[in-house]
């Protein structure tokens, strides 16, 4: 399948996805959820720096917003569940993530310094699932790198909220490595942020983030002007979170 026929499907796929908003004017620069004006970042996110600073991701760079309660909120919990309807969740997460690495990953990687990743991880799961995590058995036959294990330790509290250096540990040493870490979904970024810091310490150079889906909920937001934003941020395929307007390849 040629990629021009690839990124019609995605574009069949994303209804209702909504692109991440730029930086600023109540959005937060680094995982771009809202952020109460006058603040440099999110509650989350400067909670994240004070914690680990020097550990933390060079990028995060979400796909889309997950909005609660829509369709790409469903997916992201569907595709790692026993539904039969998980195979559907798989198969459109997983056009749009190689739609979106092959016209705007060089965007991810000039934005975490990087030229270009030489290994790949996902988050672990905070519910301890035992066997491959669902997300490295979607996009592993797809992606040429090698993988860079992470673990999660056997004390940390099951869904854990807050970010914790020593929640996970690397299987291998990364000396020098840039990797790329993927997650299925943001909510307070504690999980990817904790497994980026073990990346680090394991001695990668550096680290970028792709979240599939930044975790919204309109009824518990009070941010006016950060809702009225998001209704009008309609998904584009030439658009990204880090290059708002990038130029799709001919494919």
């Amino acid at each position: 399948m040629t990629w021009s026929r690839l990124r019609a499907a995605a574009v069949g796929e994303a209804a209702g996805l909504r692109v991440p908003m730029p930086a600023g004017l109540g959005c937060c620069p680094v995982c771009r959820g809202p952020a109460r004006a006058g603040y440099p970042r999110c509650f989350s996110c400067n909670l994240h720096h004070r914690t680990a600073p020097g550990l933390l991701a060079d990028a995060v760079v979400p796909l889309s917003y997950s909005i609660a309660g829509t369709s790409y909120s469903r997916w992201l919990r569907m595709y790692k569940s026993a539904s039969t309807d998980r195979h559907e969740a798989r198969a459109a997460m997983r056009t749009l993530l190689l739609v979106f690495l092959h016209d705007h990953g060089t965007c991810l990687w000039a934005t975490a310094g990087m030229t270009a990743p030489s290994h790949v991880a996902v988050v672990p799961s905070g519910a301890g699932r035992p066997g491959v995590h669902p997300l490295r058995a979607l996009i592993e036959p797809y992606l040429a790198l090698p993988w860079a294990g992470l673990t999660a330790c056997g004390d940390d509290p099951v869904q854990p909220r807050e970010l914790r250096v020593g929640r996970y540990r690397s299987d291998a040493s990364l000396r020098g490595a840039n990797v790329l870490l993927v997650d299925d979904t943001w909510a307070s970024g504690a999980s990817a942020q904790s497994a980026a810091a073990a990346l680090k310490l394991a001695g990668a150079a550096s680290v970028v983030i792709l979240v599939f889906g930044r975790h919204v909920n309109p009824e518990r937001l009070h941010f006016d002007t950060f809702l009225r934003s998001l209704s009008k941020s309609c998904f584009r395929l030439d658009r990204c979170a880090v290059h708002t307007m990038t130029a799709l390849s001919s494919g």
